[in-house]
């Protein structure tokens, strides 16, 4: 008979005895080489079973509430058989989720229940471990030609890639910075931290930015260059996540501007922070006019903006323009440290915490933002700093 072809449970042939008589039982039972078979499979299968248990209690991630009834109910089901057990009341609302899950699997084999449990359990634990092997390792992103950028351990990690050019930021690297910070100020990460290639941090503008003059002119390209650095600048003041600087070395220029309106600054002791503005006939820019004088104070603001001070890394943290100074040779281990255990925080506390902070005085910086791009659009178009360009080439030319 076709019937014969399927094992058959000893409880359910039991139970056949009992409706039909011996005769009945013995012409559906399966033979004594197929029950042996039948019988190994339900070893290796309740073997499988209590591995599913031991992995379940080393999941590290909550499945969530709905997989959890649907565990309970397959176990409850695979180790007693078909719900049992008395309704509970409708306001124990626990255990009636409980009852209702393993209700719903009707008359569902241990056999079955079984299976299904261990197969949920494997699916769990496969699913994390390809989640973990994500989270661990970087996601390399693409379509940066001047920046590294990368997501890992909650952190995305923006790096100035010129190292040959001392990290000097040329307009395309400009436009790059603010995808980077758009692309960071959504994705899945707690923190964001920028720090640059090689030995410096960043030399600030790349000058050659002002030897390209294009065909519709000098006014049309200082007009372009202002809205890209109101664009710019306005990123950092409008970025939702803690921004933390690594400077991995000197910088200068609006890599020493900006970093006002960074949450935390950390230096290697060799780092140096130099603002030439005057030097090269330039106005300050990054809203250093305002966040300057307010962090150090006027008379030291205007020895790094009006006399081209160049401060040390200790002089920088004394004056409260960087947070913490850091022995060179520890310096990105120590730092990292941090940055992970930051990491680890909550996300949304994090970020709304910076929104009462920073909040209050975002109208402020977005009008010092555009005040301070305006007067270098006038700067750029002026014969007192294209002379002083022409007389930094000229001296760069004689090394």
């Amino acid at each position: 008979m076709a019937v014969a072809a399927a094992p058959v449970s000893l409880a359910r042939s039991l139970r056949l005895r009992c409706l039909f008589g011996a005769r009945t039982v013995h012409a559906i039972c399966s033979p004594v080489i197929q029950l042996h078979t039948s019988r190994a499979a339900m070893r290796i299968s309740q073997e499988d079973f209590e591995k599913a248990k031991d992995q379940l209690k080393l999941l590290k991630e909550d499945p969530g509430n709905e997989v959890k009834l649907k565990l309970y109910a397959l176990f409850k089901q695979a180790t007693e058989g078909p719900c049992s057990s008395p309704k509970p009341g409708m306001l124990d609302f626990v255990k009636k989720a409980k009852w209702d899950a393993w209700n719903s699997l009707g008359s569902l084999s241990k056999d079955n229940a079984r299976q299904k449990y261990v197969d949920l359990v494997s699916s769990l634990v496969s699913s994390e471990s390809t989640s973990q092997v994500k989270k661990n390792a970087p996601e390399n992103k693409h379509g940066y030609e001047t920046l590294q950028v990368t997501t890992t351990d909650n952190i995305t990690k923006i790096v100035f890639n010129r190292p040959g050019k001392k990290n000097a930021i040329t307009t395309q690297m400009y436009r790059e910075i603010i995808q980077a910070l758009e692309e960071a100020a959504t994705d899945d990460s707690v923190i964001t931290v920028i720090t640059g290639n090689g030995d410096y941090y960043c030399s600030g503008n790349d000058l050659n930015n002002f030897t390209n003059i294009p065909s519709s002119g000098l006014e049309k390209m200082a007009k372009d260059g202002a809205v890209l650095l109101e664009d710019f600048v306005n990123h950092f003041i409008d970025f939702p996540k803690p921004l933390i600087a690594v400077v991995n070395g000197p910088a200068v220029g609006i890599s020493v501007t900006l970093l006002g309106l960074f949450d935390i600054v950390y230096a290697t002791e060799r780092a140096t922070f130099h603002t030439p503005f005057s030097e090269l006939g330039q106005s300050p820019e990054g809203c250093s006019s305002y966040m300057f004088p307010k962090i150090m104070g006027l008379s030291k603001a205007n020895e790094m903006l009006l006399f081209n001070r160049k401060l040390t890394a200790e002089e920088a943290c004394a004056w409260g323009l960087v947070t913490e100074v850091f022995p060179d040779k520890a310096f990105q281990k120590e730092v990292w440290i941090r940055l992970k255990a930051y990491a680890n925080l909550p996300k949304n506390s994090l970020a709304l915490s910076k929104q009462l902070i920073r909040g209050v005085e975002k109208e402020t910086l977005h009008a010092v933002n555009c005040r301070e791009c305006e007067v270098l659009k006038e700067r750029w178009l002026s014969d007192e700093c294209m002379n002083a360009i022409m007389s930094f080439f000229q001296k760069k030319s004689k090394l």
